[in-house]
């Protein structure tokens, strides 16, 4: 059964005329447990982190290749501050999402366009991306291209970054 929260992301994507693949999965809360069940799912699979700068006035959606080792100096030195892990408070206060589902696509919850997204580089070279349904019990594929059209109609900060 699709939730109302996975469905608002199925409906902004229809809206942008946004093709996507769902597949459906148990419960995961770590890249670790999703391992498991992407392997029939083609495409790059992302690992997703909300931050926040050390006032913990700025965050950040920081989105990257799920094999990646976060170097937590240089992604400090590609956005200009330093980060740290924002609360599951802040998260959901934010994008509306909760831990173990973080995605771009929470960004639909964010009127204010308040959260940067820092997208690491290697993610250009990918022709299919992906994310969570802002739930963690599917996985989403969509192209590269279509990726960038549904950040583009959020409004929020973008920038890529070597990771």
């Amino acid at each position: 059964m699709i939730s109302d929260d996975e469905q608002k992301v199925y409906d902004a994507l229809g809206q942008l005329g946004i093709e996507f693949e769902r597949h459906e999965h148990p419960p995961v809360y770590t890249v670790d447990e999703a391992a498991r069940y992407w392997k029939e799912i083609p495409g790059v699979h992302c690992k997703n982190l909300f931050m926040k700068n050390q006032k913990g006035k700025t965050h950040y959606l920081i989105v990257m290749k799920d094999s990646k080792k976060v170097d937590f100096k240089v992604m400090a030195g590609g956005v200009g501050e330093k980060l740290s892990f924002a609360s599951e408070q802040r998260l959901e206060k934010y994008l509306g999402l909760k831990t173990g589902a973080v995605s771009p696509f929470g960004l639909i919850n964010d009127a204010g366009h308040e959260v940067k997204v820092v997208i690491d580089t290697d993610l250009k070279a990918a022709k299919k991306i992906n994310f969570h349904p802002n739930v963690n019990t599917a996985t989403v594929t969509v192209s590269l291209e279509d990726f960038e059209k549904f950040l583009s109609s959020c409004g929020n900060s973008v920038q890529y970054v070597r990771i």
